[in-house]
């Protein structure tokens, strides 16, 4: 059993309330003094199954109860809107209860508007997360205190949290986010369903037409990439998975915008009164001048023309020489004649290629018919029963406190892990059923559901249901899905060697299956060490790293080369014994070489798996024969070898699910 979970009240953490409104700890405990239940204005959803904001305190608010207050001082760059306030804000909630805040980190004015029971250390593990995205992923500490305007010593918590669930990496004073934080933008992706019966389809239409073909949908008004299947050229496009943009500027932009209410309309307006440059969407280069009227008018006439036609197009709006044609897939499984987009397919050139004309002329057709095909695949493929999943995905989260102490704040582990309720069959969940997939008490789960609302990740879809928004992938997955199988490696080699005091590697097999090249790599201070560097190729057949890669693919002797020259006398170059080698090899899941590429050269090493279970790179650490006996390979190095293996292949399996992994 997990430890009781303990309070984060030095974060600025209120007390959640139970199904009357009386104020109760994480784990569902009624908390002393507390004061009395609240009225029935208190329930945790109202008629139309939101969370609601303005009937959250309770009387026990007023004797004492702590208020929570976000530190939002300055909104997460990419944001396209100020805080979203679906909800009214509770009775006094414009002026923070005493003793609120630490005395560090003084309220602002955007602090006011935060619901009373949101969860301020959950806001403020967001802000962190979304600075390291805007920073491309890689942020020093005393950054993230300026960016985020935190105290040291919160930065510090947080970090040591998020590192705790493997979320961030740090490493002195730098913190990485990590592949496995990619889980949260796979939940959103998972729930959406199109990448995984579209991506193909654009793939397939990509090499067609050798062009960048991408898929995006509507956030708020901005649009955002699901899916991009890019051509490899020296001139080639940036766009990543996640990538926010702004509608105005795009293709796409236009058909959503055919959708737009004029609540929506009015917001757009707003944002570019805020914003004329576009310095809040990093991920297109700012304005030189501030936009006007007449941009705002040009916009509106590329709505109704996106209405009349049933496509758009980007004629360099975004940089010069960039241009672009959409075409809208339509939503399945819609009541009524008018099918609203489920996502949007875009054809992206530069001008050097197509101008916005000859795209129009020559690309629009076959992306038309392209999406006639992707609109055939929603219809037909009926919607996923509901899925199973975990309900332990809190149960950790005490042992974690009750290890690392005032350094792991309980309450933002347990409120990240709702977000990661949501997936496959899973789109729309109700509060019983994210507490049920959670395991978190349902007090614990409705106070982050009630955060996330406040932060624009989570939306009320129904009857008392809620679905994950496309801004979750602004939580690290833009620069986390351009990541290499080296880049994931690295930390974990790093971690291996430090345990183990010799050199570890990474290597693929080449194209011809002849030779391994090595792609990552961490030496160990040693005097007489393994010497090599990154690139270096070497025969397959005499290298353990070699073997490991050819026991996965080699049937009979097709693999293998016609003449296999002895590098030392221990050498194995009779075929049939090398084929039964490898079957040795795959059998036992690891390859042990002995003095077989260089004399007294001593090399074991372990499969990495992608998530179809194939082989797609070997781990190995290499050393002088005389440091360790071929039993002691066995027994001390290749328990290590494989556990450090399958932490590569979790994060190599979160990673892949809905990018391409390049493997060098």
């Amino acid at each position: 059993m997990p430890a009781k979970p303990m309070n984060d009240d030095p974060e600025g953490s209120a007390p959640s309330a139970d199904e009357n409104g009386a104020p109760v700890n994480d784990g569902g405990t009624p908390v002393n003094g507390g004061g009395t239940p609240a009225d029935a204005g208190g329930q945790a959803a109202d008629a139309g199954g939101a969370l609601a904001e303005g009937t959250r305190a309770s009387a026990g608010g007023a004797s004492g109860a702590t208020a929570e207050v976000a530190d939002t001082a300055t909104p997460a760059r990419g944001s396209t809107t100020p805080a979203k306030e679906s909800t009214t804000p509770a009775k006094g909630s414009t002026t923070p209860a005493s003793g609120s805040t630490t005395p560090d980190e003084a309220v602002t004015p955007d602090e006011a508007v935060t619901p009373d029971e949101a969860v301020t250390p959950l806001i403020r593990g967001i802000a962190v997360l979304r600075e390291l995205t805007e920073a491309d992923g890689t942020l020093s500490l005393s950054g993230l205190e300026r960016a985020t305007r935190l105290a040291r010593s919160t930065v510090d918590r947080i970090t040591a949290t998020l590192a705790r669930m493997g979320y961030v990496r740090v490493d002195g004073r730098d913190v990485h986010l990590s592949p496995r934080l990619m889980e949260l933008g796979n939940a959103y992706l998972a729930a959406l369903r199109l990448p995984a019966l579209l991506a193909a389809r654009a793939d397939v239409l990509a090499d067609e037409l050798d062009e960048s073909v991408s898929l995006a949908v509507a956030d708020r008004d901005g649009i955002r990439f699901i899916h991009q299947a890019t051509r490899r050229r020296a001139m080639s496009l940036s766009f990543r998975i996640g990538d926010l943009l702004p509608a105005e500027r795009t293709a796409p932009g236009p058909l959503f915008a055919t959708e737009w209410t004029a609540t929506d309309w009015q917001r757009w307006r707003e944002r570019r009164a805020a914003d004329p440059r576009d310095l809040s969407f990093t991920a297109v280069p700012a304005r030189k001048y501030g936009a006007d009227a007449r941009d705002d008018e040009m916009f509106v006439n590329r709505t109704q023309e996106a209405a009349a036609n049933g496509w758009a197009l980007d004629d360099q709006l975004i940089e010069p020489g960039l241009v672009a044609v959409s075409v809208p897939v339509r939503s399945p499984h819609t009541a009524g004649d008018r099918r609203p987009p489920a996502c949007v397919a875009s054809v992206v050139s530069h001008t050097s290629r197509h101008t916005a004309h000859s795209l129009r002329t020559t690309l629009l057709p076959r992306l038309q018919a392209a999406v006639t095909q992707m609109e055939q695949e929603l219809d037909r493929t009926p919607l996923p029963p509901p899925g199973t999943p975990r309900s332990d995905l809190a149960l950790w989260t005490g042992a974690s406190k009750q290890r690392l102490g005032r350094d792991f704040i309980e309450s933002l582990a347990r409120g990240l892990t709702v977000l990661t309720a949501f997936g496959e069959g899973r789109p729309e969940l109700t509060l019983t059923e994210v507490a049920q997939a959670t395991g978190l008490a349902r007090a614990t789960a409705r106070r982050a559901l009630i955060t996330y609302e406040h932060l624009d990740l989570v939306t009320p879809t129904g009857d008392r249901t809620f679905a994950l928004t496309p801004r979750v992938l602004s939580l690290g997955f833009p620069p986390l899905s351009r990541t290499t199988l080296p880049d994931i490696a690295h930390p974990h080699l790093s971690d291996l060697t430090s345990r183990i005091h010799e050199s570890t590697s990474l290597a693929v097999l080449s194209e011809s299956g002849e030779e391994i090249q090595y792609t990552a790599r961490v030496a160990t201070g040693r005097v007489m060490s393994v010497n090599i560097t990154l690139g270096t190729r070497m025969p397959a057949y005499a290298t353990a790293l070699g073997r490991v890669l050819l026991a996965d693919r080699t049937i009979g002797q097709a693999l293998l080369p016609q003449d296999l020259h002895p590098l030392t006398p221990h050498t194995i170059t009779d075929k049939q014994r090398l084929t039964h080698t490898l079957a040795s090899v795959r059998s036992q899941g690891y390859a042990l070489v002995d003095e077989e590429l260089e004399e007294g050269l001593r090399s074991i090493a372990v499969p990495i798996r992608d998530r179809s279970g194939r082989v797609v790179a070997a781990l190995n650490t290499a050393m002088h024969a005389s440091r360790h006996s071929l039993r002691e390979c066995v027994t001390d190095l290749l328990p290590e070898l494989t556990a450090t293996a399958t932490r590569i292949e979790s994060d190599l399996h979160t990673a892949a699910r809905f990018t391409h992994v390049p493997l060098t």
